[in-house]
Order: structure tokens, then sequence, then C-alpha cells
């Protein structure tokens, strides 16, 4: 748990810099058949399995509503806008936030790198629906890959947390990031798979995940990967040693063809367990990100790992237990309920803050983030598109716009954001398109590097 608040204070060290700046079904059968679902050899404790599921979720490819399945989309579709009309047109790198109401920048913005990523799989998405045409997809990751390969900065294959978008010059003293460049990997192997019949975007794509020196990273005893590395002070502190979303950081250091970890730093971090109510799930703290991130793109569906853990399922579970939790506040929280809650890092009227809960945060001053059920739509598709609903319902235009819900709003006092934020707006488009058909895990797990690693940490397919 101490590893998982430092966490939090790293990724709120850059909070006031961030609030300051104004799968195809087919795809998806063949990763499935690609993976064997071997067993890692090794000792490994076992942890308890999430359980106190009370309302199973609707499984992703299971009917939903018309209502729901309308919302959805044009949820995935706004989103994916964001990324389409946001992004830097020479580079394609993508702002950390923006306008709510679709307004232009007077210069170029600060991008994010894990923003970025989710745009790479959202053009991927994009083309696959029709919004744009597969030739503007294609050209618009040429143009995003070879600036990440050939102008951004890096060290030793890692990105910058915070950049330029015009120039790529690094933004806000920010961190070279291990997750940041985790998520922005994502995208970058989703987009090597989404368009594999072209040789330019498969040879920049590898050439930018072979370049990762993975082990650079790895420090203490047992060696975990640090969370990132500044040239004033060197390798941050903390490293990645509890439950998080840096599972994917986990499985892209071990696959690495040219600079893995050893697959037994998977069984080095701790997992422990939380309990509300009737729900049980491991956890590291408080936000629903740490849950949602990861499996934006690793398929864990069916899958359990040395651990006896179904981290599919487990997500499944912590997104229920944060949706009675602020049910339950509503004794304190009025405006709070079964259909309006949302708490993860996010912007607030006092600044951008992680927070969530179980158990309740001191960051909680009433606001809601959307994108936490709209993040879980992979997972709960019926109680996260409830509460969508019901927000859009209740507050309109207010909290939903060009590009769909707001980064936060506060329903107590009136508040609503007037930004919108990458990475939110992120999650919760590649979650849509996840329960939508499968789409983003199907091309990431393609990926032969994602395979060999689950396989290697010891995944197995679940037995009936």
């Amino acid at each position: 748990m101490a590893e998982m608040r430092s966490l939090l204070a790293a990724c709120l060290v850059f909070a006031a810099a961030r609030a300051g700046a104004s799968s195809d079904e087919s795809a998806a059968q063949a990763a499935a058949a690609s993976f064997d679902g071997s067993v890692a050899q090794g000792n490994v404790p076992d942890a308890p399995p999430a359980s106190g599921v009370a309302a199973p979720a609707t499984p992703p490819g299971q009917p939903l509503p018309k209502s729901d399945v309308e919302l959805r989309n044009d949820v995935e579709h706004r989103g994916f806008l964001y990324f389409w009309q946001q992004a830097d047109p020479v580079t394609g790198q993508v702002p950390d936030r923006a306008a709510a109401d679709g307004s232009m920048p007077a210069s170029p913005p600060v991008s994010s790198v894990a923003a970025t990523g989710f745009g790479l799989s959202m053009l991927c998405a994009g083309a696959a629906h029709g919004w744009v045409t597969r030739d503007q997809a294609r050209a618009r990751a040429k143009e995003t890959l070879s600036f990440l390969l050939n102008t951004a900065p890096q060290e030793h294959g890692f990105f910058y947390h915070f950049i330029d978008a015009r120039t790529g010059a690094r933004a806000y003293n920010s961190e070279v990031s291990t997750i940041d460049t985790a998520l922005l990997l994502g995208g970058v192997l989703t987009a090597r798979q989404c368009f594999a019949d072209d040789p330019e975007i498969r040879a920049l794509a590898t050439a930018i995940y072979d370049r990762v020196d993975f082990p650079w990273m790895l420090k203490g005893t047992p060696p975990l990967l640090s969370m990132g590395w500044t040239p004033e002070k060197g390798f941050i502190p903390a490293r990645w040693g509890g439950y998080s979303e840096h599972m994917i950081l986990d499985l892209l250091a071990v696959g690495s063809p040219t600079h893995p970890i050893p697959a037994s730093e998977w069984n080095d971090w701790a997992r422990e367990s939380v309990h509300y109510g009737t729900y049980t799930y491991i956890s590291g703290d408080t936000p629903l990100f740490i849950h949602q991130y990861s499996q934006a793109y690793v398929d864990f569906r069916g899958l359990k790992d040395g651990h006896g853990i179904d981290y599919f399922q487990n997500s499944v579970t912590a997104t229920l237990a944060q949706r009675q939790f602020f049910a339950d506040m509503s004794k304190d929280v009025p405006t709070y309920s079964a259909n309006v809650w949302g708490g993860t890092a996010s912007d607030t009227q006092n600044g951008y803050k992680a927070w969530g809960g179980p158990p309740r945060s001191a960051a909680d001053d009433g606001t809601v983030a959307p994108c936490a059920p709209g993040g879980s739509i992979m997972f709960t598709p019926e109680q996260s598109l409830d509460a969508l609903s019901e927000m859009k319902k209740r507050w309109g235009g207010k909290i939903y716009g060009r590009y769909g819900f707001v980064d936060a709003f506060n329903p107590a006092d009136g508040w609503a954001d007037k930004d919108v934020i990458g990475i939110d707006q992120g999650i919760t488009a590649l979650s849509a398109e996840n329960q939508r058909d499968g789409k983003i895990w199907g091309w990431f797990m393609q990926n032969p590097e994602i395979g060999r690693a689950m396989n290697e940490v010891g995944f197995k397919k679940e037995t009936p």
C-alpha cells in the first residue's frame, strides 16, 4: 500500500502544471488461438479470488438495450473526434487537455504521450467504423510514429510524460515516465497490427518498442521497475511495488525481444485484498483508473495467473464496489447515487486530484468524474452506461459536448469543468470499443510479444 501511495504522490507532482495547461472478432479469435495457456514454473502465493459480485455485469459481446448501444457508440465517436481534431496536424501528438467546446488553442499545446497512445488506437477504431478513411488514419499514424521515433526526446527508449506537441521538447520539467511510455506503446503496437499490411508502420512501431531498455529501470531488492527518471535527480524512488495500472508495463518488459526483464518480476509486487460490503478484490489505492488502463489493451478475460487471479473479473468487482460505495455515501453527499458516481484521477474545483473509493478519500468534495464509469464500460456495461445515461439526462449540455463528457463536475454546487483530458477521453473511448466488439483487444493481443510474456509470467486459461 505504501508503494501505491508513492505512486499517487508521483502522479500529483505534475498535477498543478497539468491543471494550468490551458478490435474485430476474427482478430480476437486469432489472438486467443495463439495463446497456449502454458504455466510458468515456480512457487507463487495464492490470493483470494474476487468475490461479492451481487449484480453480474453484461459480458462483452452480449446484447445491450438499444438506448445503451446508442450512448456507447456516441461516447466512443465523440472521444474519437477529440483525438482526430485536437492532435497536432504535423506531428500527430495529442494534447493533454483541450476545451470541452472544441475550440482550438492559439498555440501548440502540451501533449501527453499516454494520450497519444490512446490516439493511435482510436485511429484504428475510427477507420474501422468509417469515421475517417483507412488512408487518412494510416497517414496520421505514420506521422505520429515517425515523430516519436525520430524527434521526440527519449532516454533509453522511455519518453517524457509531457512534451510540446509541435517540437517534442520536454514540458513542465516532467519525468521520463515508465507507465506513460507503456500506455503509448499500447497504441504503437495496436497500430502495428491494425496496419499490418503497411511495412513502414510496422517498421516504425517495431523500432520504437525495440529501443526501450526496460532493465535500465529495474531498481531495488527485489528488482522492480521504477516509476521514472529525471535528468536533474535521476531515478524516482517510488517503484511499481503493488497492484496498479502498471500490468501492461510489466508484460511489455517481459515480452521485449531486445531488452527483456525476468518474468519473475511479475510475482514480486504486492497484491493486497480490499473488502467492502460483500465485495472482495485486490487493489492498491482508491482511483478507479488503476483497474482500467492496462485492460484497455490487455485482454485478461478467461485467464488466471499463478496467483489464481482473474484480473478482468477483479476489475468488474472493483467497479461494482465503487458504485455501491458512492450509493452508500449518499447519506452524506445526497447528490451521489447508484447512477451518479465516479472517482478516479480527475479535475476538481480545487485542482487535479487522484481520488476515488472505497475507502473515502480526503480529496472527495462531491465531484463526479464520468470517465470512471466510462472507463469501466468494458467491465460493467449495464451499470456504467446507466450512470452515463443518468448524468447526460440530468445535466445535458452542461457536461456533455463535442468530445463527450467534461472531465468532471460537481452536482452539489453546479460546478462543471470547462476542459476534457486526453487520457480520460481515451480510456472511455477504448473501453467502449472493447465492449462493442473487442477491436482494441484484438489488435493488441495479436502482437506475439504479449502472448509470449503472458505465458512466461504464468497465465493459463481458466477451466470451467
